[in-house]
């Protein structure tokens, strides 16, 4: 069984729908009590980043969430479930501490000088480079493969060694990361039809050991 922690994200629906269409035994957790028999734990998010972090300590899943990655146990997080692991964002002048699971900062994209008029957010499809060669969140999954993005900020992780696939959108940055029970991404596998459906399978088995 999957723990989807239910904080009040505008896309869990989508996310719950397309973990079972890949056949995960999944439920909404919007509180820790019951998530003991969990195999793995999924953190989605759409929106603010303080917003998200607000709401999970509301909820009082903050420390579960990083005593379940602490663990070793299954992890994914999706959009701001991935910029959650970090120490801070620059988004809206936050105040909302990250988790901290890692170091690092989630910044903005900003023009540069050969794209002097980028358009933010980032709103469609962007190629991923697997930047960790046999990965297993990109199991199964072609290199350069298209993902579905929609965001206007991005982690920037001090360890570079984080980083399982990258795309560029002005500059280069952290599409996904892995280490060991943790897998983070920038873009939304839910929406990114048949490679995102195979991540999200990947996760699964992953979980299920």
């Amino acid at each position: 069984m999957l723990a989807l922690l239910d904080y009040g994200s505008g896309n869990i629906r989508s996310v719950e729908k397309a973990l079972r269409h890949v056949n995960a035994d999944v439920r909404r957790f919007p509180s820790a009590t019951g998530m003991e028999a969990a195999q793995g734990m999924v953190l989605p998010g759409v929106g603010a980043f303080d917003d998200c972090l607000n709401a999970i300590e509301k909820r009082d899943l903050t420390e579960t969430v990083r005593h379940w990655i602490r663990s070793g146990r299954p992890f994914l997080g999706i959009c701001v479930g991935y910029q959650a692991l970090f120490e801070r964002s620059e988004e809206f002048n936050s105040c909302a501490a990250g988790l901290g699971i890692y170091p690092g900062s989630v910044v903005r994209f900003q023009p540069t000088a050969s794209e002097p008029h980028l358009k933010i957010p980032q709103i469609g499809w962007n190629q991923v480079s697997v930047t960790q060669p046999g990965c297993p969140m990109f199991a199964g999954i072609p290199d350069q493969s298209y993902f579905y993005f929609v965001h206007s900020y991005f982690p920037r992780p001090a360890d570079s060694t984080l980083t399982a696939g990258s795309a560029t959108y002005g500059v280069p940055f952290a599409a996904a990361i892995c280490r060991q029970n943790v897998w983070a991404t920038q873009f939304h596998p839910e929406k990114s039809q048949g490679v995102g459906l195979q991540l999200l399978r990947n996760f699964v088995d992953f979980a299920q050991g």
